[in-house]
C-alpha cells in the first residue's frame, strides 16, 4: 500500500514487521514459511510475533494521534522481556543497546526502538489513519503531520469521502 521509501536504520525492521499483514485483503505474509523466515520466526513463535506486530501497530497509531485499532498487550511490556546489552565501540567509545547474538525478534525490535529513540526518529514512524489500512510508514513531512501511508491511495480515498459527505 505504501508508496514511500523505507524507514531509516533499524526502524525498517519495525516497519516491515507491521506491514506483514494487509488489513484490507487479510493476506498475512507470516502465514508463509518465507514470510516468517525474513524475521527468523518459527511456526511456534508465530503467535508471539503477531502479538508484537499488533502492539507495534498500536504504538504507531498513537504516534499519529489515533487510538489503538484493538486491545493489545502494551508494547513496553513485550519489549521489557527482550534481552539487550550495552555495546561500546573500542575505537570511538560510542555505545548502543544491541541484542545478543542470534537474538529473537523482540530483542531486535527493542534495539531498533532504542536506536530510533536516540536518533530522534521513533515518533516519525506512524500507522496510516485509514481503518482498512493502518500500514506503517515513516513520516518525512517537514512538520511531521502525515496521516496516510499514501496520498495517492488512502489520502485520496479519505478526501473523496469528505468531499462526498459535504455534497449530501
Amino acid at each position: 500500500m505504501n508508496d514511500r521509501s523505507a524507514a531509516p536504520g533499524g526502524l525498517a525492521l519495525v516497519e516491515s514487521l507491521v506491514n506483514t499483514v494487509d488489513l484490507e485483503s487479510g493476506v498475512d505474509t507470516l502465514d508463509t514459511r518465507e514470510g516468517r523466515g525474513r524475521f527468523g520466526i518459527t511456526e511456534g513463535g508465530l503467535a508471539e510475533a503477531r502479538e508484537l506486530r499488533e502492539s507495534l501497530r498500536a504504538a504507531l497509531l498513537a504516534h499519529a494521534g489515533h487510538p489503538p485499532h484493538r486491545a493489545v498487550t502494551p508494547l513496553g511490556e513485550l519489549l521489557a522481556r527482550a534481552p539487550l546489552y550495552v555495546a561500546v565501540d573500542g575505537r570511538d567509545g560510542s555505545a548502543a543497546l544491541v541484542p545478543a547474538a542470534d537474538a529473537p525478534l523482540p530483542s531486535r525490535i527493542a534495539a531498533a526502538v532504542a536506536g530510533a529513540l536516540v536518533a530522534g526518529t521513533w515518533m516519525r514512524l506512524k500507522a496510516c489513519e485509514a481503518e482498512t489500512c493502518h500500514w506503517a510508514y515513516y513520516d518525512r513531512s517537514p512538520a511531521g503531520r502525515g496521516r496516510w501511508c499514501s496520498m495517492r491511495v488512502c489520502g485520496a480515498r479519505a478526501k473523496m469521502r469528505r468531499y462526498r459527505a459535504k455534497g449530501t
